[in-house]
C-alpha cells in the first residue's frame, strides 16, 4: 500500500470514495468556523455511510463489530457554514484484524484539502469481544478503497 502524508499536500485523486456532507449552522462555534469536534463526526459519517449503505455490509451477519482504537484530525484551513464538503475516503492500512480509514475533507469547488485524518478500527467477535480476522467478504470491499 502506498503511504500518504495526510497533510496539506493531499489531493482528491488520492481517495477512492467520496460523500457530499453539508455543514450545518449548529456545526459552527462562536468564532464562525466549524468546531473541531465536528470533524471526527464528518469522518465517521463518510466511513459508516460507505460500509453500511454503499457497500451494504451487515456486520451482525458476520458476528463481528468494529471498535475504534485510534483517531486523528489535522486541521489545515477553516470550514464554515454554509460550506458543503466532499469527504474523500481510502484505506491506508488493511491488517489481519484492523483497518485504518483515511479521510480528506475538501470544500466543494476547492482543490485544497481543509482537513485530513484517520480512524483505526479493530474487528472483534460479538460474543468474546476479542479481535478476529476481518471477514473475507468485508476484506474484499475494503480492498477497493486501497490506493496503490
Amino acid at each position: 500500500m502506498k503511504e500518504f502524508p495526510l497533510d496539506r499536500t493531499e489531493r482528491r485523486e488520492n481517495f477512492r470514495h467520496f460523500l457530499t456532507v453539508p455543514t450545518r449552522w449548529s456545526d459552527n462555534d462562536r468564532y464562525g468556523h466549524v468546531n473541531n469536534a465536528r470533524y471526527l463526526t464528518f469522518f465517521e459519517v463518510v466511513i459508516m455511510r460507505f460500509l453500511e449503505v454503499d457497500a451494504n455490509i451487515d456486520f451482525d451477519a458476520y458476528g463481528v463489530q468494529c471498535f475504534s482504537v485510534e483517531n486523528m484530525c489535522r486541521y489545515i484551513s477553516p470550514v464554515q457554514f454554509p460550506d458543503t464538503l466532499n469527504a474523500g475516503l481510502r484505506v491506508g492500512k488493511l491488517g489481519n484484524s484492523s483497518v485504518r480509514y483515511e479521510v480528506g475533507l475538501f470544500v466543494e469547488g476547492c482543490d485544497d484539502v481543509s482537513a485530513t485524518g484517520y480512524f483505526t478500527d479493530v474487528f472483534v467477535d460479538n460474543e468474546t469481544q476479542k479481535p478476529v480476522s476481518i471477514p473475507a467478504a468485508v476484506r474484499d470491499v475494503l480492498s477497493t478503497l486501497v490506493v496503490e
